[in-house]
């Protein structure tokens, strides 16, 4: 009777199910690889107490006391001075392109103020688009930097005790004073937006085609790779245009986030961004036999990207290896244009290099999709 149980017809299921496991290597990969990437990132590469954030020093004399509280600040773990002889000009190109996070400033009478018991003053900038990256710096910085001070004066015994009175320190928090963090989340949203549905909703295009049985009659169209790639990408691309008009108007209209650079700029990386998100979802589709493979292979790319990209966590807090992997992503390119453009009010100089970081990435997505392309079902 075959509404008794029966251990032999229900082995037989489940011999079933593992061979159609086996055979689907991409739901298979997805189990084992999530969890291992998630405990990785998770593990060794997110820090949300960013240590070795560069530097740059602008001392014109570069004397003692200025060496003294350069190695403090860096024996703190905070400071990392990439850029020890910088000028003003200099230091002023750096922090706007993003290159250090801090220009620390020394007159260039210090030594001489500090030899007469005056009352010295250091000024420190900090790139505070990201709020969370500065606190724990500028939170350690007056009083190691006037303890160090103190010491190299020969005061040691006194250098906690007056360490408050040694030293002015003067922090300016650059392109966000008052530390608001949506003007760092907001834009950074635009990212992921257009990252999660441009990039999934491409990549069901040609496996929707296989699913529906309709790819025989797209294969058989006088049409060239290039041309089936450019008629599926391109109806995305004014999809992704009405997300960037929302978020924008929304980013300015509710959350007041400043737009201090040229909008033409701004949008000129928007497109180069979602035509590389546009075309690597095709490229998704070119691999995947199913939409429920396609999905798979979105959500394997977007998590990793979301957690290295510097969006959730400050990108200058990870260890060097999760950065260079983070270089990978577009998105972590796009985050660097939308935040200089918008807040920092940057030029194309600027964001030259991020710019041609996401090119390169349009035209390797689209070589790669061209060749994975097939015109045979098989």
């Amino acid at each position: 009777m075959t509404w008794v149980f029966s251990l032999t017809r229900l082995s037989a299921l489940l011999a079933k199910e593992l061979i159609q496991m086996r055979r689907d290597r991409i739901t298979f990969a997805m189990m084992l690889g999530v969890p291992l990437m998630q405990l990785m990132l998770f593990g060794f590469a997110i820090n949300a107490d960013p240590k070795s954030l560069p530097a740059a020093l602008v001392a014109p004399t570069q004397d003692r006391y200025s060496r003294a509280i350069v190695t403090a600040l860096e024996l703190t773990g905070y400071y990392r001075f990439t850029h020890p002889d910088a000028s003003a000009a200099e230091a002023k190109t750096l922090i706007a392109r993003g290159d250090v996070s801090f220009v620390v400033t020394l007159p260039s009478d210090f030594g001489r103020r500090v030899d007469r018991g005056d009352h010295p003053t250091l000024l420190i900038e900090a790139d505070a688009t990201d709020p969370s990256v500065a606190s724990g710096a500028i939170s350690t910085l007056s009083t190691v930097a006037a303890e160090a001070l103190l010491r190299e004066k020969g005061i040691e015994a006194q250098a906690r005790e007056s360490a408050a009175e040694a030293l002015e320190v003067v922090v300016h928090r650059r392109y966000n004073p008052e530390g608001v963090t949506q003007y760092n989340i907001v834009p950074g949203l635009l990212g992921v937006i257009l990252q999660m549905t441009m990039v999934m909703m491409t990549a069901m295009a040609l496996t929707r085609e296989l699913e529906r049985g309709t790819m025989e009659n797209l294969l058989s169209m006088p049409a060239t790779p290039l041309e089936i790639m450019l008629g599926k990408i391109l109806p995305y691309l004014g999809v992704g245009a009405v997300q960037v008009a929302v978020v924008l108007i929304a980013a300015k209209a509710i959350f007041g986030v400043p737009f201090l650079g040229p909008m033409p700029l701004l949008l000129g990386g928007v497109f180069i961004f979602v035509s590389s998100l546009v075309i690597l979802g095709y490229l998704f589709s070119t691999v995947a036999r199913t939409q429920m493979q396609a999905m798979q292979l979105t959500f394997f790319y977007f998590l990793p990207s979301l957690l290295l990209s510097g969006f959730m966590f400050p990108f200058r807090g990870m260890p060097g290896w999760a950065q260079a992997l983070g270089e990978l992503f577009p998105l972590t390119h796009f985050l660097r244009i939308v935040r200089a453009v918008m807040l920092k009010g940057a030029d194309m100089a600027a964001v030259a290099q991020p710019m041609a970081a996401l090119t390169l990435f349009a035209i390797g997505f689209a070589a790669f999709a061209l060749m994975r392309f097939r015109r045979t079902l098989d």
